[in-house]
């Protein structure tokens, strides 16, 4: 038992990707590469904001906050995921809950950071003068504060809801990490009301959240195509550009999997686009964001002589 008398499932079997042990190794190889790639990428970025005092600025404070995120995000689906792929795919009521918490904890976040990014590269375009004064350490500190425990109250409350509930079996959860919509289809109490909180929340926090930012960045180009010279639209466009790369595939990727009109059973696609969000783009932020970044570019090469030495 698990979780008092509230449970006779002790144990779920996620599915996996595909039976071939062929291509279970690839696959194994893949999420490795990514894996890995995620986890080093975004530890540098960290300590190379760290250690660069040139980098303490508040849009190099918010990509420090992001590439934790994605730390937390990958680290949470893709262990499991792998020992799927090579040997067990079961995983405990206890682990499936705890994964869905710090999975919730990593979106939820996440969403509500790439607003208050938009927010920072707005008052830096369109306020210029201001900017200072509007975007202080201090505000920064609680803009980060919100996002986090906003992301945690709302992981908090949607695991708390699935805690609530009885599952006696069948216990195959149609996907390769614990996701709440798959994990309630398993449930043998109602869930109607489970439902509409969690697509509410899920609609709220992605459409609100999509909404703010889509409307930052249309004042920002507006801004940009009133500057004269082609050099001055060239350098402002710079300075969100790979932001607004970032946020168009996470969004892209996210809408199609949380604004759904039914909640159903994860299928191939379904299991593809989650792939993209949890697993790619982690490992693809640290790319976009330094690859064009002068500046970040010149500091990690610091960061490295400090290493080496």
């Amino acid at each position: 038992m698990a979780l008092g008398n509230q449970t006779e499932v002790t144990v779920f079997i996620l599915q996996s990707f595909t039976e071939d042990p062929g291509l279970q190794a690839t696959l194994f190889c893949f999420f490795f590469t990514l894996f890995v790639v995620a986890l080093v990428g975004n530890g540098l970025i960290v300590m190379a904001i760290h250690f660069s005092p040139n980098l303490h600025t508040p849009m190099y404070f918010f990509l420090v906050n992001l590439a934790m995120l994605d730390m937390i995000c990958t680290s949470t689906i893709l262990p499991k995921a792998l020992q799927s792929l090579v040997a067990d795919n079961t995983i405990s009521f206890s682990g499936c809950l705890s994964q869905m918490f710090f999975f919730t904890w990593s979106l939820s976040s996440e969403l509500l950071l790439f607003t208050a990014m938009a927010y920072d590269r707005y008052l830096a375009i369109c306020r210029p003068l201001h900017y200072g004064t509007l975007m202080s350490g201090r505000v920064c500190l609680v803009l980060a504060a919100f996002v986090w425990t906003s992301g945690l109250f709302n992981a908090f409350l949607l695991t708390g809801l699935v805690v609530r509930l009885s599952f006696c079996g069948p216990n195959i959860i149609a996907h390769f990490f614990c996701e709440i919509p798959p994990v309630l289809l398993l449930s043998c109490s109602p869930t109607f009301l489970v439902d509409v909180i969690v697509i509410t929340a899920d609609m709220f926090l992605s459409g609100m959240n999509f909404l703010l930012t889509m409307a930052s960045y249309g004042c920002i180009i507006s801004n940009i195509l009133r500057i004269r010279s082609a050099e001055g639209k060239r350098r402002a466009f710079s300075t969100c550009s790979s932001h607004l790369i970032v946020v168009t595939m996470y969004y892209s990727t996210v809408l199609y999997a949380y604004i759904r009109p039914v909640l159903g059973s994860a299928g191939l696609l379904d299991k593809a686009i989650t792939i993209l969000y949890t697993v790619m783009t982690p490992a693809l932020n640290p790319l976009i964001y330094t690859l064009r970044n002068k500046e970040f570019k010149a500091s990690f090469k610091k960061l490295l002589l400090l290493f080496s030495k």
